[in-house]
């Protein structure tokens, strides 16, 4: 039997007319949807599409089973949209498109906490490779991600702005640069997170559009790890400015490219006429920590907590939320 991210796949291919612009649509792979569409085809016994001058077309049964997939994602769009319309006050499900956003959320999640004591909140880790695609299929509520693309089913709220980093050992030969390019990492060992590489910014926005592979890549599952494998002298890495380590001794940054490669954090929702109160509060949370007084970002509000302890004393201890600051895997 066919499934539901069958019916997705047969009618996003027909209306773009190939995998890579399906693959933007549902926010998955290419890769991800040739294996979708070779289990369909596979499933039925059919051929669903045949490749002419470089787009895929349906084939007669395909035609057929589009008719079928049109009337089951209609069905399926008429129910989500019954649902939102009595949507779940007492649950709100959470994910990222980077671990380490969880470092600095607990103080924003013990707030929010306080005021809906009764509001289940739920993260969900096995979204954080593909959050905007769980948004849209309604297993997510909110998404923390860069650069989300703009999509008639998205609502985006920009919360600040961030900007990679090459993080190198202090005598690294690269330190005499202002800045560095995709060649000057094309002789070096790089150290990224463990992600597929099409999820890490230092490939999309730096390596591949300049052709280049640095001449070893190592994954390391820890942003600690990372920083002190760095500091060892064993290799260099790529990291936004807010999770650098407060002491750099032995490391040098270095702004990537000339202009330097930013990317913009948003709180992203499925958009609809009205969100539940929980979840307006949350991004409202977001917003209020992130972006005030000119500043904005992790590390600029970690700077304005330094400044509040210093002028006032505090009256009672810091609590769990508050100090929480691990940072495991990708980002």
């Amino acid at each position: 039997m066919l499934e539901l991210r069958h019916f997705k796949l047969i009618a996003a291919i027909s209306d773009t007319g190939s995998l890579a612009a399906a693959s933007m649509k549902l926010h998955l792979t290419s890769s991800a949807l040739s294996h979708q569409l070779r289990d369909a085809e596979e499933r039925l016994g059919v051929q669903l599409f045949q490749r002419r001058q470089r787009r895929l077309l349906l084939t007669g049964a395909g035609e057929k089973l589009l008719l079928s997939a049109r009337k089951v994602l209609n069905e399926v769009a008429q129910a989500e949209a019954v649902c939102r319309g009595h949507p779940q006050d007492d649950l709100l499900r959470l994910s990222t498109g980077c671990y380490t956003v969880y470092g600095w959320l607990p103080p924003i999640l013990g707030q929010w906490q306080s005021a809906h004591p009764r509001v289940e909140l739920r993260i969900v880790l096995e979204a954080t490779r593909q959050p905007l695609g769980a948004l849209l299929n309604g297993e997510l509520d909110l998404a923390l991600t860069t650069d989300a693309p703009r999509h008639a089913r998205l609502a985006r709220t920009p919360l600040f702005d961030d900007e990679l980093l090459l993080v190198v050992p202090e005598p690294h030969v690269l330190t005499r640069r202002g800045y560095v390019t995709a060649q000057d990492l094309a002789s070096e060992h790089l150290l990224t997170y463990a992600a597929p590489r099409e999820q890490l910014d230092v490939f999309t926005r730096l390596l591949w559009p300049s052709g280049i592979e640095p001449q070893r890549v190592s994954p390391v599952p820890l942003t600690e790890a990372l920083v002190e494998l760095v500091r060892g002298g064993i290799g260099v890495t790529a990291l936004p400015d807010w999770m650098l380590p407060a002491d750099l001794h032995g490391l040098r940054t270095l702004r990537l490219t000339p202009r330097g490669i930013r990317r913009r954090w948003s709180a992203v929702t499925r958009a609809s006429r009205q969100r539940p109160a929980p979840l307006t509060h949350f991004i409202q949370l977001l917003r209020e920590r992130y972006s005030l007084h000119g500043e904005s970002g992790p590390r600029a509000a970690s700077r304005r907590g330094a400044r509040h302890v210093n002028d006032k004393p505090r009256s009672r201890a810091p609590s769990p939320d508050e100090g929480a600051r691990t940072r495991p895997a990708r980002g």
